[in-house]
């Protein structure tokens, strides 16, 4: 039996990451659990996308002040949608700003929801 294709896979796992699924959303002053983190979107900071019906030359972005919980403390971040940041060994995302942003103006803090996810 040839060992080489066993040693491949091996090496193969270990380069994978942990990639955990998506959190569902979480309004502001929520905890949601992703991972072993717990992550409370605190406020929102920014909402600069561009309105849907609108013609944008920069799609904006969404930036919140979250509270991220670990085994090892808890710590205030700004999280930028899109961008990972590093926390616990990984990196955590805000991956998803609900609603979307439709019709220039603000929308009310109360209604949106953020998604995180976690790579380990």
């Amino acid at each position: 039996m040839n060992p080489a294709p066993l040693f491949a896979l091996l090496a193969l796992n270990a380069c994978t990451s942990i990639v955990a699924a998506p959190t569902g959303p979480a309004a502001l002053g929520q905890v949601t659990a992703v991972e072993s983190l717990q992550v409370r979107p605190l406020a929102l900071l920014e909402d600069s996308r561009c309105p849907a019906s609108v013609q944008c030359i920069w799609a904006g972005q969404v930036r919140i002040r979250a509270e991220v919980t670990s085994r090892s403390g808890r710590e205030l971040r700004e999280m930028t949608l899109g961008t990972p940041i590093s926390v616990s060994g990984g990196t955590l995302t805000l991956v998803d700003a609900q609603p979307p942003k439709l019709a220039p103006g603000t929308t009310d803090a109360g209604q949106y929801r953020f998604s995180f996810q976690f790579v380990r």
